[in-house]
């Protein structure tokens, strides 16, 4: 799978394709109905096929102040999207440019830049401006243009839409089970280990940290978790998930505490699953009331864990 980074970018090899357009926050069960629509049109006609995406995430850039929290970083979208058989991922900076792009001229962007052969959409997209690019409109443009549109339906889970709002209201309740049927995978957050205060270390815990890229994550809290890709199996855990308000943190940061393990894991690429949350966090008026309440987080994780 290739990261084509703006429109400019775009390779001859790439054009003609079928393509799919969407924030895709979180990959869930009703995005992967698109991609798997997606792969179906491109195998029919022979094509390759392209997921169009953005950065910010357009709700981002129009509420600054007040963002989505975000389910998954570019990185982590494309760990999962690189698992599906795809060809091209298709990222677009969304500023005023694509804010202010009118319907007709994004349908040109999809026939012209593209050459899209068939374009994948959901029943109620909107894109551009006043959300003119609807399937509708796509659709009848695409008869004049060159392309048709398939629209996919939304995918029902217990009677409800699966959507990346219903995810992250999931976490934010800590209902992991809901958000892992919802998202057809456990929901986790990947990264590289970076060097912390190394304070973890001096109370007898140390942690694996992992900077947040993003401006705000759907979950915070003590977790019991698991981690993948240190060792053949996941390794037990307990997490924190915020800005550490006891030793004056302001950054958002998680920090992962692997059970009776010792190695050296300083630039790895980890990724943590989620299992249960434990508590909220919360500033204590000592160090040492803070290292009492993470025994106690860490028997609890135990228990949850077996281990």
């Amino acid at each position: 799978m290739e990261l084509i980074r703006g429109l400019l970018n775009l390779r001859e090899r790439q054009r003609g394709c079928v393509v799919t357009i969407g924030t895709f926050d979180g990959i869930h069960l009703g995005h992967r109905a698109l991609l798997d629509r997606l792969k179906e049109r491109g195998a029919q006609l022979s094509v390759p096929t392209v997921v169009l995406t953005f950065e910010p995430m357009p709700r981002e850039y129009l509420s600054p102040a007040a963002p989505p929290a975000r389910l998954t970083s570019l990185r982590e979208r494309w760990r999962v999207l690189e698992g599906l058989g795809l060809d091209n991922v298709l990222v677009l900076r969304f500023g005023e440019a694509l804010r202010n792009l009118t319907g007709e001229a994004f349908a040109a962007v999809l026939a012209g830049d593209l050459a899209a052969r068939a374009v994948i959409v959901g029943h109620d997209f909107r894109f551009g401006c006043n959300g003119e690019a609807t399937a509708p409109m796509l659709a009848d443009a695409g008869r004049r243009l060159g392309f048709s549109v398939d629209v996919v339906s939304p995918v029902l889970l217990d009677g409800e839409r699966v959507s990346s709002s219903g995810v992250r209201e999931a976490l934010r309740r800590g209902e992991f089970e809901i958000a892992k049927r919802r998202l057809g995978r456990p929901y986790t957050m990947r990264g590289r280990v970076i060097p912390g205060q190394r304070l973890g270390r001096d109370i007898g815990f140390p942690t694996a940290n992992l900077r947040i890229e993003r401006r705000r994550a759907p979950l915070q809290g003590i977790l019991a978790v698991r981690v993948h890709g240190i060792a053949v199996t996941p390794l037990p855990g307990v997490a924190s998930l915020g800005t550490r308000p006891t030793v004056g943190g302001v950054h958002t940061l998680l920090e992962v505490h692997l059970f009776d393990f010792k190695a050296d894991i300083y630039g790895r690429e980890i990724e943590v699953e989620f299992v249960a949350k434990l508590r909220d966090e919360e500033r204590f008026a000592t160090l040492e009331a803070l290292v009492e309440q993470i025994h106690r987080d860490a028997a609890e994780a135990r228990r949850i864990l077996n281990v």
